[in-house]
């Protein structure tokens, strides 16, 4: 509902969820996560319009996130803003894949609990998650400024400057830089070629949502891989 509905500037409250061909509301019955759209087989009960898989494929995602994040880091607040996180990350990339647009529900709303949860033990600092965002706001912004200079036009979206604000609340400022880093590598590998042949703008917060979730997962020890492989070559 909120990547159907954010990018419209929908309310994800009222009205209650409804049918996209026919407008019928969807009964209580109808909308059980996975459940109802396998029950229906995937068409509408009013009006048998398809119903997208999109929305069973989100929900099951979320909830291996959920349970995911339960079964490495157990009860704690890591599993808490791990969860939060990436439940963002998920909304922010198939937004972005869809509409090119990162609506500031998700992104502002994500800073805001991504300083949150630095109060919460086990988590990255107060300092570092307000470093973090300030670093990762103030990196995208100027570089964003410095493309529109070079090229003429908007280099980066306004939504990615904010997404990077909210990743550097939850990741501190050395998870902001690999997150840009291992974003920018994605989405020039994946993407870059279409980009060329159709002409289609890169929906950089898609990878910047894959590289924040790499980077949460996997950042400690990708950046001791780095620190390691640069002492040796300077050595």
């Amino acid at each position: 509902m909120c990547i159907s509905r954010m990018p419209a500037g929908e309310s994800v409250v009222r009205p209650r969820s409804r049918c996209p061909a026919c407008g019928a509301t969807v009964r209580w019955f109808d909308n059980i996560p996975v459940v109802s759209w396998v029950l229906l087989r995937a068409r509408c009960r009013d009006c048998a319009a398809r119903i997208s898989w999109r929305y069973p494929a989100v929900e099951l995602a979320t909830l291996g996130i959920w349970v995911g994040m339960a079964w490495q880091y157990g009860a704690s607040a890591a599993a808490l803003g791990g969860a939060v996180l990436f439940t963002l990350l998920l909304g922010i990339a198939v937004t972005d894949a869809l509409h090119y647009v990162i609506p500031d529900p998700l992104s502002l709303g994500g800073l805001a609990a991504g300083l949150s949860a630095s109060l919460l033990p086990g988590l990255t600092t107060t300092l570092a998650a307000a470093g973090g965002a300030a670093f990762g706001f103030g990196l995208l912004f100027v570089v964003g400024r410095l493309g529109e200079k070079v090229f003429g036009k908007p280099a980066l979206g306004g939504g990615d400057v904010k997404l990077i604000a909210m990743v550097g609340a939850f990741l501190g400022p050395a998870g902001v830089l690999l997150t840009i880093f291992l974003g920018a590598l994605a989405g020039s590998v994946v993407f870059g070629p279409i980009s060329l042949r159709t002409g289609k703008p890169v929906p950089f917060g898609t990878f910047l949502a894959l590289g924040a979730a790499v980077s949460f997962l996997f950042g400690d020890a990708l950046i001791d891989a780095y620190l390691r492989l640069a002492t040796s070559a300077s050595g």
